[in-house]
């Protein structure tokens, strides 16, 4: 059982074109930005948007193939969907909102009410089966939702940002119940998110979507060891380099980007200039100073700090230099140069502390 999507879609003057395979037993998550293309690919798969070009397979069946006409009919996927919006009908009770696929593909009443009714109890809102959603909470309607998605039993169970509109309390409730529901539903899953922890937390398979385009597809730690693209590498929290790169003296090398040009250390697989070169440096390899520093580092900047973001016990400083930099120090550092948002630093790394990733 798998889903392979292979589509170009055009809306309002969006084009999303998106290729990826989500395999049987795995979690893929979809990730990208707001107006990345993830809700024109919820709708495509839902089978409300038909794309313009390329086909649709879910476990064997096309659900969409534009060059052969086939389009199927929402009713007639086998996809459950928790939408964003959730979209549970506000006239019928919960129990009603949940048997409604059931119905919807002709199973009797008394049968359909029967399997709601027990998926709600198993789910924990059994007590709210006669609730109307404007009645619910926001973890009771989600919960509701996510049994509207499960009670037809379908093949790809499609969850479209199921945990933006809850609150913080619930939001870990409802994620406690979204993992162990991802994990043992037995067909395609798919997750859709723009928020990385719940992605990486949530997903076996990242697939990331970036301006209608898919920029990069992997495991968290594959995409965490080798980002392709800025937004990749901001999601993983590493500083980002893409330009060209440029044989300088003997073992280095300059990266020249548009916002500035690093020196790195000359890898002896690549050619004597590449137009395409991309580095990565990790914040926690750059130091902060009051004053030029002393030593060998290759790469030293000045720069004004713009933002300092605490966690734990280390913070993360962003330095408004050329190119933009990402520090990763200690309170106790914070405390002992004084730092504060518009303090001018210098920032230093060495040449080898910056990855170059092969083409």
């Amino acid at each position: 059982m798998s889903l392979h999507v292979d589509v170009e879609v055009e809306v309002d003057r969006f084009r999303l074109e998106a290729e990826f395979l989500a395999e049987p037993g795995e979690t893929v998550g979809l990730l990208g930005p707001n107006g990345a293309g993830k809700s024109t690919l919820v709708s495509v798969l839902a089978g409300l948007t038909q794309p313009a070009e390329g086909r649709v397979e879910l476990d064997g069946s096309v659900l969409d193939d534009r060059a052969a006409h086939v389009h199927m009919n929402p009713e007639e996927r086998s996809v459950g969907i928790v939408f964003q919006d959730l979209l549970l009908f506000p006239h019928l009770t919960a129990q009603d909102n949940v048997a409604f696929p059931l119905r919807a593909r002709g199973v009797p009443a008394h049968e359909a009410t029967d399997r709601a009714r027990v998926l709600l109890g198993r789910l924990g809102v059994g007590e709210r089966a006669h609730a109307r959603p404007a009645e619910l909470s926001g973890g009771e309607a989600q919960r509701v939702a996510l049994a509207r998605a499960l009670v037809a039993e379908p093949r790809l169970l499609l969850l479209d940002e199921p945990l933006s509109a809850l609150d913080v309390r619930a939001r870990g409730r409802i994620k406690s119940l979204v993992r162990d529901t991802l994990r043992t539903f037995p067909g395609v899953r798919l997750l859709v998110t723009h928020d990385p922890v719940e992605a990486a937390m949530l997903s076996d398979r990242l697939v990331l979507l970036e301006e209608g385009r898919v920029t990069q597809t992997g495991t968290p730690d594959e995409i965490r060891r080798a980002p392709r693209t800025s937004f990749a590498a901001d999601l993983v929290g590493v500083n980002f380099f893409a330009g060209r790169l440029e044989r300088a003296d003997e073992g280095t090398a300059r990266l020249v980007t548009s916002a500035g040009e690093i020196v790195v250390a000359w890898p002896s697989d690549l050619p004597e200039r590449s137009e395409d070169a991309i580095g990565v440096l990790r914040p926690i390899d750059i130091s902060l100073h009051l004053q030029p520093p002393e030593g060998s580092a290759r790469n030293v900047f000045r720069g004004r700090v713009v933002g300092i973001e605490i966690a734990g016990d280390r913070a993360r400083v962003q330095v408004d230099s050329s190119p933009l930099l990402v520090a990763e120090i200690t309170l106790g550092s914070i405390s002992r140069l004084g730092l504060v948002e518009g303090t001018d630093v210098w920032a230093s790394f060495k040449a080898v502390e910056v990855d170059l990733l092969p083409p």
